[in-house]
């Protein structure tokens, strides 16, 4: 009787069964066609009909769905909005920053590091947050603990966080690039702004490549609404956060064209 597996896939080739299959030296090269060919039909029936993949959970990312969201941002409270001719200046020194970050890339990326620096890999999104924030602003101390901290004579980046120095992030590929600005924007869901974040943010976002992959899409939108939400919280248009929040919102809004999240000066 004929076997699933032929009556599927009938023989194209006879296959004499002059030697038998305890014979043939599957590690050993064959000696003519037709042992070539026994080979293969012994190889084959000792594979399993049925095959299941031995996955490991942890290494598959934690976001399998891309969801876009649309939502909007809150409107700019009055005199909180910046006008269209700051937006489109922001919106070109931006694009220089690009630029001039693309041309030297491999000039800078060509640097040492200092001893000190430990980049984390790119699964470590708690080494991420340490590295750019600083152990201070990572356990959640207080915000004159870290000026304190920078203002010490000897600088200790560790505390206080590396800054995004060109030598470090023209070493960040893009898949780098937008996990350590997911892990971002995921802190500052949860927390509030700080400057370590939003020079970093900024110079994510100076790295990051277009056209948008669908996670980067939604998630510089979540970031856009994240500041319009705390800047409509504001109390004061001396707020020292309020130019930084400005200036993200605008650059996803302006630069990266996600036009519904614009600030529309009255």
């Amino acid at each position: 009787m004929k076997s699933d597996v032929e009556e599927l896939m009938p023989r194209l080739l006879p296959v004499e069964s002059g030697v038998s299959g305890e014979e043939l030296d599957l590690n050993g090269p064959p000696r003519n066609p037709r042992e070539y060919l026994r080979q293969v039909q012994l190889e084959a029936s000792q594979c399993p009909e049925v095959v299941v993949a031995q996955i490991d959970p942890k290494k598959l990312k934690k976001k399998q769905t891309i969801n876009a969201s649309v939502a909007g941002c809150h409107a700019a409270p009055v005199g909180f909005c910046p006008s269209l001719n700051w937006q489109q200046h922001q919106v070109s020194n931006f694009s220089d920053v690009r630029q001039s970050i693309t041309k030297n890339r491999s000039h800078w990326s060509s640097h040492t590091l200092d001893d000190n620096v430990e980049m984390p890999s790119i699964t470590d999104e708690e080494g991420w947050k340490r590295f750019c924030f600083g152990e201070t602003l990572y356990q959640g101390a207080s915000s004159c603990r870290t000026e304190e901290a920078e203002a010490e004579p000897a600088l200790d980046y560790s505390k206080v966080g590396f800054p995004p120095f060109l030598t470090i992030v023209s070493r960040l590929n893009q898949s780098t690039v937008l996990m350590v600005l997911e892990t971002l924007v995921g802190w500052f869901e949860e927390n509030d702004f700080a400057p370590q974040l939003g020079r970093w943010l900024y110079a994510l976002l100076a790295c990051l490549e277009k056209p948008l992959l669908p996670e980067a899409h939604s998630c510089i939108r979540q970031l856009a609404r994240k500041c319009a939400q705390l800047r409509s919280a504001l109390e004061s248009q001396e707020d020292e956060k309020l130019p930084a929040l400005n200036l993200l919102i605008c650059l996803v809004a302006r630069y990266f064209e996600q036009n519904d999240l614009a600030d529309q000066p009255e």
